[in-house]
């Protein structure tokens, strides 16, 4: 009797342990499927629950906490930072770093490489992205790789929405081996155009497509008037002759020596009275450049304005190197930020609800 009581404690202590085992949180694969059966959840393929791949679970100690209200607190504070410090600058003469000097340039193309296999490439240039009606439009292209190439290319302009050729020529093979070059007419009517280079690699077709546009001629630039300093701005008088009047937009860079200091632009209605348009640099931007010697404008571009809706905007560019000029005394500018009620009314707003949290 003493022998089948002892036997009995022993198989009691072992469930107790094992069922310890099975419910504890070292265990909790082993016991998913009861918790997924007492929930009602839909269980698992059988193949997924055959799989001998560890299941890690996170624990209720890690997982993921909501953001506080002092989070989004902090983020509209530096909103309203952000903002405040933007609104110094007046939207027509804002500062101008390497980077968006470069990125704001208006015709400037990019070279577009089409992949060839075995690390070969099929890259087409141009000059530039808008062409003015009659202007010659370069077109050169360069393969690279170890394709056998044909001794010649095509270009062929065309219609994106009817696919329709306006213009096609040959490239012929131009300087080094696999750089080919030739020229087209800008000579259609204004309006968005692709141009498709075709060579044969291989004996097989690679065609490579890239955009550009064909511009109305819109006037001619006359260079710079004299630049003098009005209120907290340096005045840029800038000649331009329009063909047709209307609204218009021109903007440009200003540089001192080979650095950029700001974006310019204005709008203003061009009617055959007058023919010049005044770019003006703020305090905020020119304060320090007391010292400054040549200043420059660079990426000069105005744009022709819909007349009614749905018109398309017109672009045309001043001369490539720009204008050169020697400013006059800045000594009277400030970096006193630009008064802008609308700006200043958002700047209190943002502060008020960033105060909020």
């Amino acid at each position: 009797m003493t022998r089948k009581a002892l036997l009995l404690l022993t198989l009691v202590s072992t469930s107790v342990v094992g069922m310890g085992y099975i419910l504890s949180d070292k265990n909790r694969p082993a016991f998913r499927w009861l918790t997924t059966l007492a929930t009602g959840a839909p269980s698992a393929p059988v193949e997924k629950a055959a799989s001998t791949a560890p299941v890690v679970l996170p624990s209720t100690d890690q997982a993921p906490k909501p953001p506080s209200g002092n989070a989004l607190g902090f983020m509209l504070a530096s909103v309203a930072e952000q903002y405040e410090q933007s609104t110094r600058y007046p939207a027509w003469s804002v500062p101008l770093s390497d980077a968006q000097a470069t990125a704001y340039q208006g015709n400037r193309y990019e070279p577009v490489s089409l992949p060839l296999e075995g690390d070969g490439q099929f890259t087409v240039t141009l000059e530039k992205y808008r062409f003015t009606r009659g202007e010659t439009i370069l077109v050169a292209a360069a393969i690279q790789g170890a394709q056998v190439v044909g001794r010649s290319l095509t270009a062929t302009l065309e219609k994106p929405d009817s696919r329709q050729t306006v213009a096609s020529i040959t490239l012929e093979q131009a300087g080094s081996a696999g750089y080919f070059e030739g020229t087209l007419e800008a000579s259609e009517e204004p309006g968005e155009y692709r141009l498709i280079v075709e060579a044969r690699l291989d004996a097989r077709p690679v065609r490579h497509a890239s955009p550009l546009t064909i511009e109305p001629y819109l006037g001619d630039f006359g260079g710079l008037g004299e630049p003098y300093v009005s209120d907290n701005n340096l005045i840029i008088p800038v000649r331009f002759s329009p063909e047709e009047p209307g609204f218009y937009a021109l903007s440009a860079q200003l540089y001192s020596g080979q650095r950029p200091v700001a974006q310019l632009q204005v709008e203003q209605r061009l009617d055959g009275t007058s023919d010049t348009v005044n770019l003006k640099a703020h305090g905020t931007v020119l304060a320090n450049e007391t010292e400054a010697g040549q200043f420059q404008l660079r990426h000069i571009q105005i744009r022709q304005l819909p007349a009614r809706p749905g018109d398309r905007t017109n672009y045309a560019f001043g001369p490539r190197k720009g204008y050169v000029f020697t400013p006059p005394d800045l000594d009277n500018l400030t970096d006193t930020p630009a008064v802008n009620p609308e700006s200043e009314q958002r700047a209190v707003l943002l502060r008020q609800l960033a105060d909020k949290f």
